[in-house]
């Protein structure tokens, strides 16, 4: 980390969802490094707890960062988050959405209907309900910024990640139809 980025995001509240190991995990670090004030989710509780204690012994305060379990695709484990978010630090400026699915591996016309379903819940369908539900913070705080992880795939679909690939492009067509509302609004 360069020292000319310490304490940029101070003041700054961010989620970031699926955050207790990978791409997540750094980005919540970097953003806890940056000076925001952070809470992480995972799916399972054994996962926050552990991220939690690898960003407490690399010097993150307690009072920095924080988790709570979340599944995306669940709408009572997504307002917990909101508001734990609000409750803890007390509003929201940035979101992260990186959660995703995959549960099939394999050419797109043999994709099961239950993992077709679930790849769109969990990887177009949450963040843009995610979207929605923290827009009303974002606007009450006058801006923010919102970052929706896709992958590669959704410019270059791979044959045997089919189902996702198509998934990751329809996710970058929501982030593209939300900007045009949302920069209106000063979100990035």
């Amino acid at each position: 980390m360069s020292s000319g980025n310490v304490g940029k995001l101070n003041g700054k509240i961010a989620i970031v969802t699926a955050s207790t190991d990978g791409i997540g995990f750094s980005i919540a670090k970097r953003l806890a490094n940056d000076g925001a004030k952070v809470m992480i989710s995972s799916r399972k509780q054994k996962n926050v707890e552990k991220a939690l204690n690898q960003f407490y012994e690399s010097g993150i305060s307690k009072e920095n960062l924080k988790g709570i379990v979340c599944h995306v695709g669940n709408k009572e484990d997504r307002t917990k988050l909101i508001q734990e978010t609000l409750s803890q630090f007390g509003g929201i400026d940035i979101l992260v959405s990186n959660a995703a699915a995959n549960p099939h591996f394999g050419p797109v016309l043999e994709c099961p209907e239950s993992s077709w379903d679930k790849i769109f819940e969990i990887n177009v369908k949450a963040p843009f309900l995610l979207t929605q539900e923290v827009h009303p913070h974002l606007v009450e705080r006058k801006g923010g910024n919102i970052v929706i992880i896709s992958s590669i795939a959704g410019f270059q679909p791979m044959q045997l990640l089919g189902a996702y690939s198509v998934s990751k492009t329809a996710l970058l067509g929501l982030t593209k139809v939300m900007s045009q509302q949302l920069g209106s609004e000063n979100i990035r």
